[in-house]
């Protein structure tokens, strides 16, 4: 098997509210069976991971880590929903590039409604100075590609911008995790534990249709790099 089973299975049974032992009881295994299988320590076969996909109505190749969609389908281009009036699409990098930036607009979109939920002031400004500071940080990439482009521009000189703003959002990260742990810093608040904030991948599925699988992609494709960039392959 591989090491995305485990997560995903234990994943989806506590999703769904049910105990180890009832998970066992209907996939007709022992609850150590099971849990070994939960804790990566067995393989199982075909048959099992078939009937595991049956009984959670998702797909087995959601269930192998190969999807990030619960139903295993592959998007494409034209499945994430157009956010821009007049559907623009990118030239420069082709239809990937088009992709990726649906895939980012869809999934912000996604992300504010959820900050919403949680009547956070804090994590609102956090998340949004963090945000902004990227789109900062990629454009003065962009910008230094041309010699040509006069560094007046800016006010913060191109030496220190670059460490200057990932301090900045390390610093919104950690006032906004403060807010969502229920950490008050200053004059901020804190989120609402409330059920509008439990999320599962069937409550994004359901609320926020195509959209939702934008950020399961993106969710798989964060991770994918993180993994390439700790020489964990797995």
């Amino acid at each position: 098997m591989n090491s995305d089973f485990p997560r995903i299975i234990t994943l989806l049974r506590k999703e769904h509210g049910i105990s180890q032992k009832k998970a066992a009881a209907d996939l007709g295994i022992s609850q150590a069976l099971l849990s070994h299988y939960e804790k990566g320590i067995r393989e199982c076969g075909l048959d099992f991971l078939v009937r595991t996909a049956n009984y959670y109505h998702v797909s087995c190749d959601y269930l192998l880590g190969l999807s990030p969609e619960p139903a295993g389908r592959t998007i494409s281009y034209d499945d994430i929903p157009e956010q821009e009036s007049g559907g623009s699409k990118v030239a420069v990098g082709g239809m990937m590039a088009a992709f990726n930036k649906k895939l980012i607009v869809n999934s912000t979109n996604v992300l504010f409604s959820l900050i919403q939920k949680t009547g956070s002031n804090t994590i609102m400004k956090e998340a949004s100075s963090f945000l902004m500071l990227a789109i900062y940080k990629m454009f003065r990439v962009v910008y230094s590609s041309n010699s040509k482009n006069d560094q007046r521009l800016f006010t913060v000189p191109e030496t220190i911008s670059s460490g200057a703003s990932s301090a900045a959002m390390s610093l919104c990260e950690a006032n906004a995790m403060a807010a969502a742990k229920g950490v008050v810093i200053g004059e901020g608040d804190v989120a609402s534990d409330n059920n509008e904030t439990l999320i599962t991948t069937t409550s994004l599925s359901e609320e926020y249709s195509g959209s939702a699988s934008s950020l399961l992609n993106v969710i798989k494709n964060s991770e994918a790099k993180i993994k390439m960039m700790s020489g964990d392959s797995k």
